[in-house]
Parts: C-alpha cells; structure tokens; sequence
C-alpha cells in the first residue's frame, strides 16, 4: 500500500483538521530574540556554574584560557555596577560582593592572597615555556632614562614653559601625529613635561623583515632625566598614554610651531690646546653665537685664532627659541667682560688677533646668567670676580 492508496481501507476518515495537525506542515516556531538582559545573566550564569562545580572563583591571572575569561568577566561585572546589579538575584554565591581593602599595608602584605600569589603554585609567574620576546635592533637601540648630564641648559626653558601655561601664551593640545615630532617641541609624557633637544640622522632598521627609516632623539625630562628613544617609539607612548603637545595659544594644530623659531645657538666651549699659556688657565671658556649646528661652527677650530688654533669640547649648547640670540650674546660678554681674557694671537696670515669671546669665568656661572637673563633676573645682578659669581647690585656696593 502506498502512503496515498486511500481506497484500500474503507474505514479510513482524513478530515482537514487532520491535515492541518499534521507536524510536517506545521512551521516550527521562531526562536525568541535574546535581549541585552538575557545575555548579561547567561554569561553570569557560567560564572556561578563554574564556582558550583570547582568551589571557587575563577581567576583572571590563571593559565587556564577557559577560566581565565570567566575570571576577566567577572572582573568586568565588579567593575561596572549597573552590570552588577542587573545579575544580582542570580547571585547564589555572593561573587558580585567586593572584598573589603585591607586596613593597612601590613594587612596586604598579611593576606592569604598574595601568599597564594607569591608561593605561585599555579605556575602563573613560571614563563620558561613562554616564548622568547624579539625586540627590534640591538641592546643599544632600547631607550633607558638617566640622568640628564647638562640638565641645567633646559631647566630654565621648562620653567619658562609652565611660565607661559600659567598665563595663556602656550596651551595643552592633543596630540595629532609624528608631524609634530621635531627638535624644539614640548609634550607631556605620563604627566612628565619633556622637551625634543635633538633629531639625529634617519637610520634603517629591518623589523620583521621589513626596513624602517627611524630617528634618534634626545628627549630632555623636566625631572633632570633624558631618553634617547627613536621617533616613532616616543609617537606611540604619547597616543598610549594620551598625551599632549604644548602649543602657542590660537594657532591650529596643523601648524602647531609655526609661531615658533629657532633664533640660534649660544654655546660654551672648553679650549684643548696643549700650549701651557692656555691649557694652565683655569675656568677658561668661550661664550658664543652660531645660527647653524655648533658641530659645523667649530669644524676647523685648530685652525682658527678664534678658538685659540686649538680644538674644542661642547660644554653648552642652548638652542633658544623666539628670542634673539645675537642680543643673549652680547649681554653675555657684557656681564662677563671684566674677566675676559687678554691675550693676543698670530693669525695664519701673520696678523696679531685678540680672540674677545673667551672668559675667566666657571661653567656653572655662565649657566646661571644665562637663566638669569632668560628670566629677566640679571638686570640686579653684576659679575664679582672675586667670588666667581653673580651678585645682587646691592650687596656689592656698588
């Protein structure tokens, strides 16, 4: 018989409603669209089923990938109360109830949990079986901070700075891009201020097989600290950390230091002659003016009666910004020039030159007129030649 051979049972009565139940035309029903809610307390629910069926928590620092997340989730309902309170009822094991902070450093130290933690039976601070962490280029290509070795030619132009922050010519802007990155700007780094001295050369680096051009920079802390990262390295920190560009106030970022220049350099030079007239010379340093790189200036110092026909050591390098730097100068020589040296030289053609930026006169000193002057400061000050300082005019009797 076949399944449509209905005349071979007289007996046999099909109706519609008999079709009509039949289950094969029967649509099955549509399943019920979950709601935020709905998903909240199911993924609650695998937390309260693993705390059934283990009889603890699950931990956000475990190995173990599957409790791991269930332990990071549980974090996420800690931290978020509306969260917390929409799986509340469902909470048979009280695991939304935060532990109570500890009273004193003595009661962390004493709690069971970080003697869990330290005794480390889960193995979770074991990593010998972790891989090894590539990092790019060498050991000396890893920016460490130590401390700024002439920290005291940038200490004035941070207080210069949060001078100006405090009275609206500079603001905070946020930080847009490597653009930004170039030899004179200011940021804010982890709330640090921190000031781009220098921009070395680009180098090529292959990283992951592939060649990247970086740069090298000298990045100067207002805390006496200085990093030689590479650009790119110090573009992700500041989009990291969020951190900020300070600007001249009413200028757009897009041309965030078009309101600055670099007026030049002032620099200190230490002389490295071996003839005995010189070299015996204590404190003995030139004080000049360059607007291209002092490296370059001083190229050919031994040849030059300018530099006593010796070579020279760097001792300062002040890159000064929306200042004249030939005035700094000159005010210089001005507040030193009863300690300038008197000596005359033959230059390469025969002619006697008298070098007239050259001074008796300590490092520290110079350092010290030069923030002086930047703040407005050496106009009650003279040079005492007896104490190799500045003094206050009134206390010299003069």
């Amino acid at each position: 018989m076949t399944p449509f051979d209905f005349t071979s049972n007289e007996n046999l009565v099909i109706t519609l409603d008999d079709i009509l139940d039949d289950e094969l035309l029967n649509t099955p029903e549509k399943p019920k669209k979950l709601t935020s809610s709905d998903r909240l307390e199911r993924a609650f629910l695998e937390i309260v089923e693993f705390r059934r069926a283990e009889g603890r928590t699950p931990s956000s620092q475990t190995r173990e990938i599957a409790e791991r997340k269930l332990g990071a989730r549980l974090d996420g309902f800690l931290a978020n109360e509306a969260k917390a309170e929409a799986v509340k009822h469902l909470d048979e094991f009280y695991l939304l109830e935060a532990p109570e902070a500890p009273a004193s450093i003595e009661d962390l130290l004493d709690s069971d949990e970080l003697d869990d933690l330290l005794s480390d039976d889960s193995g979770i601070l074991d990593v010998s079986d972790l891989p090894v962490l590539k990092r790019p280029g060498s050991a000396e290509s890893v920016a460490q901070r130590v401390k700024a070795k002439d920290f005291e030619q940038f200490e004035q132009l941070f207080k210069t700075m949060h001078a100006e922050l405090a009275n609206g010519t500079f603001e905070l802007r946020r930080f847009t891009g490597m653009d930004l990155i170039r030899e004179g700007t200011f940021f804010v780094l982890n709330g640090v201020m921190c000031f781009v001295a220098e921009v070395g050369e680009k180098v090529d680096l292959v990283i992951g097989g592939e060649s990247r051009k970086k740069q090298r920079l000298r990045l100067v802390f207002e805390n006496g600290t200085e990093s030689a990262m590479y650009d790119k390295s110090l573009q992700t920190r500041m989009y990291e950390t969020q951190g900020q560009v300070l600007a001249r106030t009413a200028h757009d970022a897009s041309d965030i230091l078009d309101a600055d220049f670099e007026s030049g350099h002032i620099y200190v030079l230490q002389s490295l002659s071996i003839d005995p007239v010189i070299a015996n010379i204590t404190d003995l340093h030139k004080i000049g003016f360059s607007t291209t790189s002092v490296e370059q200036r001083i190229k050919s110092a031994e040849k030059s009666p300018t530099y006593l026909m010796a070579p020279v050591k760097v001792l300062a390098d002040y890159r000064l910004y929306n200042i004249k730097a030939s005035w700094l100068e000159h005010l210089l020589h001005r507040v030193f020039a009863e300690v300038r040296l008197d000596l005359t030289q033959v230059n390469q053609k025969g002619r006697d030159y008298d070098p007239s930026e050259w001074f008796v006169v300590p490092l520290a000193t110079i350092n010290k007129a030069i923030a002086m002057i930047m703040s407005g400061e050496i106009t009650d000050y003279i040079y005492d030649k007896a104490l190799q300082d500045l003094v206050e005019r009134s206390s010299s009797g003069s």
